[in-house]
């Protein structure tokens, strides 16, 4: 089942993480300089991107039905068990931090951006896992 969009989902999602990985340095510090800050938010937000995207095409493909919102693409893939409900949360959760970043619903907390760089940066690379053993 790997194809092109999976391939290439995969990639974005990899490179994301590594300009994320670059831009922090392992240094809360960084947070505070707004050039990194956006560069960061802004990878976090493609990963996210990526990982809907990644979602949509396993659930137009294994023909799961049609998610009315980006967290539902998650819910789906766990009821169809692709993935965990654990995971699925995470990802559902790393929507809801893209919604508030790019629709700036209120200020941005660096100690959330902080947990989700040091805590949640592989659910993107879990959810990739567990597409590529759909094979």
């Amino acid at each position: 089942m790997t194809d092109d969009i999976i391939i290439n989902k995969s990639e974005i999602i990899k490179r994301c993480v590594k300009r994320i990985k670059e831009e922090y340095d392992d240094n809360a510090e960084n947070l505070k300089n707004y050039t990194k800050q956006d560069s960061i938010i802004l990878n976090i937000q493609r990963m996210c991107e990526a990982a809907i995207d990644l979602a949509t095409h396993i659930i137009r493909i294994k023909k799961i039905g049609v998610p009315q919102t980006s967290k539902e693409c998650f819910i789906m893939l766990e009821k169809e068990g692709i993935i965990e409900k654990k995971l699925s949360k995470k990802l559902q959760g790393m929507v809801g931090f893209r919604n508030i970043a790019v629709h700036n619903y209120q200020e941005l907390d660096m100690e959330i951006l902080k947990g989700i760089i040091e805590n949640n940066l592989e659910d993107s690379f879990d959810l990739v896992r567990k597409i590529l053993k759909l094979n």
